[in-house]
């Protein structure tokens, strides 16, 4: 993996939290994935490269796709085929991907790209697909036209540093800018969730810019996220949070 690796293997210490608190995405993003793909999802071979705890690979499966989960942290793979054991697992990273050449119609990256090195990644995602095949590279981020969101950004940059955050993947726009030679499609599809405030605060917890903290950082995360829940309280007084997300599609077929 590239020098991001420990911070991206930082997931594992929050494995079973991620899997209860972090959102999923909306119907809407895997339409647009089989409408760009020029196919459907049922029967496709697909391979969802950092699958973390399952979140997309589960809509995946769902949607009749052959899947196969890659994931290079232990507990996020574990997590993941407890919950989905017909799903095969495999130990791994999209900058050598364990596959064979030419055996997936579809690639997927869900909120997972950023931790590749994209000079290797592209390449391997190349090989492993076949002829016409698809790969489709997306992320979560918040929705910052909501005031409260971009105040709430502002209070995790202040706490985490200034450049960071947990409002999503701080490089998930600067990855899709900088796919280079016009080659990917990118789509932006807006979507919401309610949920009580205490997910809604798991949630920010199970970022990397808090998990690197480690327990140093436990007692200031802690005061942290209850001052937030403060916060929360004026504009959300019945005490469920409605989390606004973008998502960010980029697709390249052939």
């Amino acid at each position: 993996m590239t020098a991001s690796a420990p911070r991206a293997l930082s997931f594992d210490s929050a494995a079973a939290q991620y899997a209860a608190a972090r959102p999923g995405y909306p119907p809407a993003l895997l339409d647009t994935v089989e409408e760009l793909a020029g196919r459907p999802l049922r029967g496709a071979r697909a391979v969802d490269v950092g699958a973390g705890t399952g979140i997309a690979t589960r809509l995946l499966h769902a949607r009749g796709a052959l899947v196969t989960a890659v994931e290079p942290g232990p507990g996020m793979a574990g997590e993941l085929h407890r919950s989905l054991p017909s799903v095969p697992v495999v130990r791994g990273d999209g900058n050598r991907l364990p596959l064979a050449t030419a055996s997936a119609d579809l690639i997927t990256y869900a909120q997972s790209w950023h931790w590749t090195d994209p000079a290797l990644a592209l390449p391997e995602a190349r090989r492993v697909l076949r002829p016409g095949g698809a790969l489709a590279l997306w992320w979560n981020v918040s929705d910052h036209s909501a005031r409260w969101i971009e105040e709430q950004d502002t209070r995790l940059r202040r706490h985490l540093g200034a450049g960071d955050s947990a409002h999503g993947s701080p490089t998930g726009s600067r990855n899709l800018a900088q796919l280079s030679g016009g080659e990917f499609t990118h789509r932006l599809l807006s979507w919401s969730r309610t949920v009580p405030v205490d997910l809604h605060l798991a949630n920010l917890a199970t970022h990397s810019a808090f998990l690197m903290l480690g327990a140093a950082g436990a007692e200031p995360t802690r005061r942290f996220l209850e001052e937030e829940r403060g916060h929360l309280a004026t504009v959300f007084p019945d005490g469920m949070v409605e989390e606004r997300y973008v998502v960010e599609l980029a697709m390249l077929v052939g």
